[in-house]
């Protein structure tokens, strides 16, 4: 397989590279910069995001951007770019009628390609490809505005399954798919999804950065998991309810109590309330950073990855698995 070389990439998504896990967009664009030059483009800020999440630091850095009126473009590594940029865009996902729904999405996709393009001018970007990681609606009209060389629609989760997408997302993501150039998907169950609306779609698997998941560049015992009993079932990843199944890690913890259940990544709101936290056996260890991740798992007896089977799941690939085997 040849690798595109020497080429111009734009890089959106649903993620931003300042994003506190670990990020398989991110990790396309390290890979793509080996031979390319990538500029990886974080999401305007929304409205209802500045007043709710305003007290969150990386908040306050884009609202610090944005009353700046100048976009910010950072030098992450060789041949990767990112960009802040400085404007904001109306949160409205929430709109049932699709007429002003399009209409306030074009407003928002404007104001957003205004931005990419000061980049592109200031980077010297030509006959540039974008790659789409998922991001359907604030990236709906960029292939109109910035006039790629080709556009590509990646797909690896079935958003539209998610409430926060669901309303305007079953009609936008297919349309967004049809004029795509090329969409591609993770797994075999999201590549047939894109077929129906676009015939040009394939399923591409997914690469995983084994090289840090190797026991034999372990060589420390973090101290919060150090003095934790064994046997340890451990878990590490996001922890969310729409993905995990809380029943499942109940089960395990009330069952065998003298086994130990270690959860290793952040919270969402119903892990932070459940009842989990009350059994003396299941040990939240909080977020660590992806250098960090081998030395815990290094730790676990057993790994598990405890999805809830919905629409939601049933197509993604969980990329922890790769890493759980990788370290044996």
């Amino acid at each position: 397989i040849k690798m595109i070389t020497n080429r111009d990439i734009i890089v959106i998504g649903i993620q931003a590279w300042d994003i506190e896990i670990g990020s398989n967009c991110k990790n396309i664009a390290e890979e793509l910069a080996k031979n390319n030059r990538v500029l990886y483009v974080n999401s305007p800020l929304d409205r209802i995001s500045m007043f709710r999440l305003r007290k969150l630091e990386k908040i306050k850095k884009r609202i610090k951007i944005v009353k700046s009126g100048k976009p910010e473009l950072v030098d992450i590594s060789k041949n990767i770019w990112n960009l802040y940029p400085a404007n904001i865009i109306e949160s409205i996902r929430w709109i049932s009628s699709p007429k002003l729904f399009d209409w306030l999405n074009k407003i928002n996709n404007r104001r957003f390609a205004k931005q990419i393009s000061w980049a592109i001018e200031k980077l010297g970007f030509k006959d540039f490809i974008i790659f789409n990681d998922g991001d359907m609606f604030r990236s709906y009209y960029l292939k109109e505005l910035l006039k790629p060389e080709t556009y590509i629609y990646y797909t690896r989760d079935n958003l539209i399954a998610v409430d926060y997408w669901k309303k305007q997302g079953v009609r936008i993501e297919a349309q967004h798919m049809k004029k795509a150039d090329l969409v591609v998907a993770n797994s075999p169950y999201l590549a047939a999804l894109a077929k129906k609306f676009n015939s040009n779609s394939f399923y591409v698997g997914q690469g995983c950065d084994t090289s840090l998941f190797d026991t034999k560049l372990v060589t420390t015992i973090p101290s919060d998991i150090q003095n934790i009993p064994k046997p340890i079932i451990g878990y590490i990843g996001a922890l969310l309810s729409l993905r995990l199944d809380i029943s499942v890690l109940e089960h395990i913890a009330d069952s065998r109590p003298k086994w130990s259940v270690v959860l290793v990544g952040p919270e969402d709101e119903t892990f932070a309330a459940s009842s989990l936290h009350l059994y003396k056996n299941v040990y939240f260890l909080g977020n660590k950073t992806g250098n960090e991740l081998p030395s815990y798992l290094n730790q676990f007896d057993v790994a598990i990855n405890p999805q809830v089977i919905s629409p939601v799941t049933i197509g993604n690939y969980p990329r922890k698995i790769d890493e759980y085997l990788a370290m044996g």
